[in-house]
């Protein structure tokens, strides 16, 4: 992609459909009159009256106790410096999009025109009123740290500098982890520090705390070594300055433990790597150059324990595995301030968590085996589903330990409950299949290459690591709309109506007829339809020309389907294929199946249909929890339909004792757990959170996913093709670029699953 290109798709990124990326939405009905009048006049006046005889009912009444101000003056944004107030909005809505999608804490985005520091300060205490918690971010130092300082002794309310402290706490966690695995003791680690801002500091300060010496500590800024006969130094630099001559930071590295670098690309090199003491730790985490290259610090020192600020390297230093859960468990407990204990609190939970058994969708998610502790793994991985239920916790006990919280947690296990409830209401499934596509990418044939929108898919595809496409299609009409919408990557384009693909044609034909020639098929019919790209397409994956294949979008399901259930084997023990749809809903992913191929299966059929669900949940790293759904509950109607789930149901549990299913329920009884427990104490789903529905039909499973996409918004992912011995996936007719994106990364994970399990059965 151009540059021009990137530009412009940020751009239209930030301006489309609505401008910016966060808004306002009522969580009150306001349908009726009725609903308005107590909303606002006169119905309003009461929580006023209220609040007004005890202020801190406020956080019963309002939105208060789950809303962060993102404050900035725009000053030090990102790596564009001071670019004022207005253009560092962009940055500030962002970082509220990731509080609400990692920990659903609401946010206001505020910027400050004033590079004052007395006007700042007043200004963000004349409007703490209105929120819960208060995220500074962006401010230059060393404005900064007095602009921090003053407004946590001043405001009743957590305040803290992402800045400054995001990445001390993440370092910190990977420090205490990466000196066990060294075999060394804090208090005696030697620390060379490449940077001296507010992260360096404030990294600096928090390893202090751990036990390291400040005597111990070698800092460095743009000036050279931080030493006290230097004259320009700040007060916060004071603690590090060295009583000595200064040396060069190649001089100072040698016989160190630690290289913490927060400076710039390419200050340590390999040479001076090779002087640093045994089982060196180097946490590079410059970006997006790091200090010394992963690769090249691997390969120069085996021993090095390294992490950076890069997410496609092992020990990813990332604020985003801190800042939200420390907020959440702030809120919750109403603390007055985020302190030391809390940050500390943050540090050991992120630590302790790095050496827990890594849940099986964390594996799936970046592609491993296997996570464990070790060099590799030092600090937990920011798609861990874990992080909200350890951190927000330990950080709430640390405010209540400590003295600090109002409003002191004293159910723990439904606290937690809750934390875990609040992650069900947003994208992190897409983000898991993505990564987990990138970490081995496959050939992807996108079988209607010459369609604008599948041509767009291709290039984001390709673009962000998910996997290589082939286009397969017209060869001018995909040249002029890859230049249109400037796809310059070099990338196969295959015509099969071109003279240059013949030989691979007839190959194809071959291939076809020897296979269908008993079943009424003439080698002039294979060539013939080895000439339509489904079916050409689907022989590409056939013959390993290439590894998944994606198809669908210009054509309606059954004539895209039947290509590929002629050249497709069915996977071994499969007797008939079927699609799931993967739902992304406020309650967290829920599969629906079959949305796509069987208009009425049979109670065996469903049976099979519930079983290749249930692997097909397993494979993101679900536990399946099946209801065959109906409507009817348990046998409260005979007509063929019920009795037909009923059926399926009485197979699964006959055959599959520990397959956690059940039915036939009514959808209510199905999603509702209270409801379902209160009425059907003896079924298999209480106490469950259903993640899998299993309809009777077709139309009822195709109808439903389609209601829930177009009426209340749910990201849908699929359908997905289950039972066939190759990863080959038909999209929806007219299906977005986004659908299709996702629909590729799942032809990759299901391509990289069916290469596992074909190399374990060779074994």
């Amino acid at each position: 992609m151009t540059q021009y290109s990137k530009r412009r798709e940020a751009l239209l990124y930030h301006a489309k459909p609505h401008p910016g990326k966060i808004q306002v939405v009522p969580t009150k009905p306001y349908a009726t009159q009725r609903d308005l009048s107590l909303a606002y006049s006169p119905g309003v006046a009461e929580p006023c009256l209220e609040i007004a005889k005890d202020v801190n009912k406020v956080y019963k009444y309002t939105a208060k106790g789950n809303l962060v101000a993102v404050i900035s003056n725009g000053t030090a944004v990102l790596g564009l410096g001071d670019i004022g107030p207005e253009a560092s909005k962009p940055v500030m809505e962002g970082k509220g999009l990731l509080f609400k999608i990692f920990a659903d804490i609401d946010v206001f985005d505020i910027e400050v025109d004033t590079k004052d520091v007395e006007k700042f300060i007043e200004t963000v205490k004349n409007i703490a009123p209105t929120f819960g918690g208060i995220n500074l971010e962006d401010i230059k130092a060393p404005e900064s740290f007095e602009i921090e300082r003053r407004l946590v002794e001043e405001l009743n309310i957590p305040v803290m500098h992402d800045d400054q402290h995001g990445t001390a706490i993440i370092s910190s966690a990977a420090l205490i982890n990466a000196v066990d695995l060294a075999g060394k003791k804090l208090e005696d680690l030697k620390i060379v520090v490449s940077g001296a801002g507010s992260a360096a500091l404030a990294c600096a300060a928090l390893y202090l705390l751990l036990g390291v010496k400040a005597e111990n500590i070698t800092m460095f800024d743009i000036d050279g070594m931080i030493v006290k006969s230097r004259q320009n130094l700040l007060p916060m630099h004071l603690k590090y300055a060295q009583d000595k001559e200064p040396v060069s930071l190649a001089e100072a590295v040698k016989g160190a433990d630690m290289f913490l670098g927060l400076s710039v690309g390419n200050v340590l090199s390999p040479e001076m790597l090779l002087t640093m003491a045994n089982d060196p730790i180097v946490f590079a985490m410059a970006n997006p150059i790091p200090e010394i290259d992963y690769n090249v610090a691997i390969a120069t020192r085996p021993d090095v324990i390294m992490a950076t600020g890069r997410s496609d390297h092992p020990n990813q230093v990332n604020n985003v595995l801190g800042f939200p859960y420390i907020f959440r468990g702030a809120l919750d407990v109403r603390a007055t301030k985020i302190n030391e204990a809390m940050k500390m609190a943050a540090v050991t939970a992120l630590a302790e968590l790095a050496k827990a058994s890594v849940p099986e969708q964390v594996n799936i998610a970046y592609g491993e085996t296997k996570l464990n502790f070790g060099r590799d793994y030092i600090i937990p991985k920011p798609f861990d589903p874990r992080l909200i239920a350890v951190v927000a916790p330990a950080v709430a006990r640390a405010a209540m330990e400590s003295g600090v919280a109002q409003h002191p947690i004293t159910d723990w296990d439904k606290y937690t409950e809750g934390l875990l409830d609040r992650l069900g209401n947003d994208n992190k499934m897409v983000r898991l299949l993505t990564n987990r596509a990138k970490s081995d990418p496959k050939r992807i044939v996108f079988a209607e290459a010459d369609q604008l929108d599948v041509l767009k898919a291709a290039q984001i595809v390709m673009e962000e690591g998910i996997g290589t496409p082939i286009l397969l299609g017209t060869r001018e009409t995909i040249l002029e709309l890859k230049e249109e919408i400037g796809f310059d990557n070099d990338v196969l384009i295959v015509d099969p109506k071109t003279d240059v693909e013949l030989e691979r044609l007839q190959r194809y034909a071959d291939v076809f007829w020897s296979g269908r020639q008993r079943r009424g098929v003439n080698y002039l019919d294979a060539e013939k339809m080895m000439r339509q790209r489904n079916y050409f397409a689907a022989m590409m994956v056939n013959t390993g020309d290439a590894d998944a294949m994606l198809t669908g979008y210009s054509r309606n399901y059954p004539s895209s389907v039947k290509p590929i259930l002629q050249l497709i084997d069915r996977s071994s023990g499969v007797n008939r294929v079927a699609t799931t749809n993967m739902m992304l809903t406020k309650r967290g992913p829920i599969f629906l199946s079959d949305t796509a191929i069987n208009p009425n299966p049979t109670a065996e059929e469903l049976a099979n249909i519930a079983l290749m669900t249930a692997r097909t949940a397993r494979i993101f790293g679900m536990e399946p929890v099946i209801a065959m759904v109906s409507f009817s509950n348990f046998g409260s109607s005979s007509d063929p339909s019920a009795v037909k789930v009923r059926q399926a149901v009485a197979i699964l549990h006959k055959n599959y004792p520990d397959l956690i299913v059940d039915g036939e329920l009514q959808a209510d009884f199905a999603l509702n757990a209270e409801m379902h427990e209160a009425k059907f104490p003896f079924s298999k789903l209480v106490g469950k959170k259903v993640n899998v529905l299993i309809f009777p039909n077709l139309e009822s499973a195709n109808i439903t996913y389609k209601l829930l996409k177009e009426l209340d918004k749910v990201v849908s992912i699929g359908p997905i093709m289950m039972g066939m011995d190759k990863p080959v996936h038909i999209v929806q007719f007219g299906a977005s670029v986004e659908e299709m994106v996702n629909m590729a990364a799942v032809a990759v994970v299901d391509a990289q699953e069916k290469e596992k399990r074909l190399k374990m059965a060779k074994k």
